[in-house]
């Protein structure tokens, strides 16, 4: 018989928004339940964030982090929701990341350490070397263990949201105004049954979705699968034109690219193309430090003009590089790429982080009742049509605090689900006589799904690309949404599930903003 489990909150994701939330409720009487796809909490893209976080120097001040966050998104920024970052941002910093759980920043003699990184108008950003994901999230995640009340469910993929208006068996569910959001259906991949979560209140904190493209820095769950279930909810998203790709991944082979972090540019690396010569002067004022659509775009012509697959970072005039960036330092060697030698990394362009997404109110709250999001997944508008460098960890950080804070409040009032409504909810329907899934056909979509991102939907898109793209998933979308239907469950048929979907919602966004701006940059 199906399993059904109820918890008073559901967390959808591991990373760092997510966490934080789970960690602003751990001292409260509910019961917590933390699911996620992977073995380890630490298969996330929080963890793989190299460069830092955004805190505050002496000379800074909220309205100065302001202003560089509203340049980097083309002030496409929601204002009330930028205030927040940056007035509060370094507060709750100091509260968790430093005071509780006492992350190891990089300090001079009792002085924190501050770099400077594209955007910035001063250095202003905490890092721990070039693992600052790593190091807060083992902190992060070595305390929320400590909670006998927060359940954390590994190898549990979810499938799809629960909601009183699509899934209520009783029929006078179906007539009230409000539709509400009442957990989630989950498959438990050691063996592909599907499991009945119920919960009074459901976070999605479930990342990017970066590997919807060829090349991508993200982690290989990064498959929008937050904002396709929050799309057949019927919740609204907004901004999913603007994909921000990193200037600056390692050139090599590989499911996921490696990230070289713009921290490096930020201590003095710059930019050469195949003849060697320095080329972001012709660009930007800004130089190697300005915007990353800008960065992206320029090594992208370099490519173009030279025919050449990469361009190089020249670090000679980065002080004590092994030391400093320790992890780039090790995985250039281990690819024999030699450094030491020349002082050059090759590298790409890469599919890095998604600027919008469901949307938020201050509180992370969606346009579904009961349901909140946080971190990549979500768009509270802080970064517009374009992401600042090492906001998003902040980002991750404060609308975790701020998610659990509502939440808690909203609990303590007494605003839970009434029994019978949660009781009308069924089991997971499985299709009658189901095909199996061939390997092989969901290959070939990935495939598809991956190339027409990235040629279409990229770092350049013309008109002509876009509606190419569109009318191919709109008839992928179809197809797939057929086979799933009618198909066993697994972990891979989902995951192409939600990274279509995914796909085209980005795509219809892209068509419809005429405007180039941002990350959205059209000829």
């Amino acid at each position: 018989m199906e399993e059904k489990l109820i918890t008073d909150i559901l967390i959808i994701g591991s990373g760092l928004a997510g966490l934080t939330t789970a960690l602003s409720l751990a001292q409260t009487n509910c019961s917590i339940t933390i699911l996620t796809d992977s073995k380890e909490l630490t298969e996330n893209n929080s963890s793989l964030a190299q460069g830092g976080i955004v805190y505050k120097s002496a000379k800074d001040s909220p309205k100065l982090l302001a202003k560089d966050i509203l340049y980097a998104g083309c002030q496409q920024n929601y204002l009330k929701a930028v205030k927040i970052l940056a007035t509060q941002g370094p507060e709750i910093v100091k509260k968790i990341l430093i005071d509780k759980l006492k992350v190891d920043f990089a300090k001079q003699k009792n002085t924190f350490s501050l770099t400077k990184e594209g955007g910035h108008s001063i250095p202003r950003i905490l890092f721990c070397k070039d693992f600052t994901g790593k190091a807060i999230m083992d902190n992060l995640i070595k305390e929320i263990k400590k909670y006998s009340n927060i359940s954390i469910l590994t190898n549990h993929q979810a499938i799809d949201l629960i909601t009183s208006h699509h899934h209520s068996t009783k029929l006078e569910f179906r007539y009230h105004l409000k539709n509400q959001c009442l957990g989630a259906y989950v498959l438990q991949k050691n063996n592909d049954q599907v499991k009945t979560i119920l919960s009074h209140y459901t976070v999605l904190a479930t990342g990017g979705l970066g590997q919807i493209y060829l090349h991508s820095t993200n982690t290989l769950n990064s498959i929008g699968s937050g904002l396709s279930m929050a799309y057949r909810a019927g919740c609204r998203i907004l901004n999913a034109e603007y994909i921000q790709f990193h200037p600056t991944s390692l050139f090599h082979l590989g499911e996921r690219k490696f990230l070289i972090s713009e921290a490096v540019r930020g201590e003095g690396a710059f930019l050469v193309n195949q003849k060697l010569e320095p080329f972001m002067n012709k660009y930007h004022h800004q130089k190697d430090l300005a915007p990353r659509d800008i960065v992206a775009r320029a090594i992208v012509e370099e490519m173009i003009s030279s025919k050449s697959e990469h361009v190089f970072l020249n670090i000679e005039k980065v002080k004590n590089f092994s030391q400093r960036f320790p992890t780039i330092y090790k995985t250039c060697k281990k690819m024999n790429i030699p450094i030491e030698k020349t002082r050059l990394i090759p590298v790409v362009p890469a599919a890095h982080y998604f600027c919008g997404g469901i949307l938020v109110d201050q509180n992370g709250q969606t346009t579904l009742p009961r349901l909140f999001a946080g971190g990549e997944c979500s768009c509270t508008g802080v970064h517009g049509a374009n992401r600042l460098a090492s906001t998003s960890l902040l980002e991750a950080l404060v609308w975790g605090y701020r998610i659990g804070q509502k939440i808690k409040k909203d609990f303590n009032r007494s605003k839970k689900i009434k029994s019978n409504l949660l009781n009308s909810i069924p089991s997971w329907q499985y299709p009658k006589n189901p095909e199996f899934p061939d390997p092989a056909l969901i290959n070939q979509d990935w495939a598809n799904i991956k190339h027409t991102m990235w040629n279409y939907v990229g770092i350049i898109r013309t008109k002509a690309r876009l509606k190419r793209a569109f009318e191919d998933l709109r008839i992928l979308n179809k197809r797939i949404h057929d086979f799933y239907s009618q198909t066993v469950l697994n972990s891979d048929l989902i995951k192409l599930y939600h990274a279509c979907q995914s796909a085209y919602i980005v795509t219809t966004s892209a068509l419809k903003n005429k405007k180039s701006i941002g990350c959205h940059y059209v000829t």
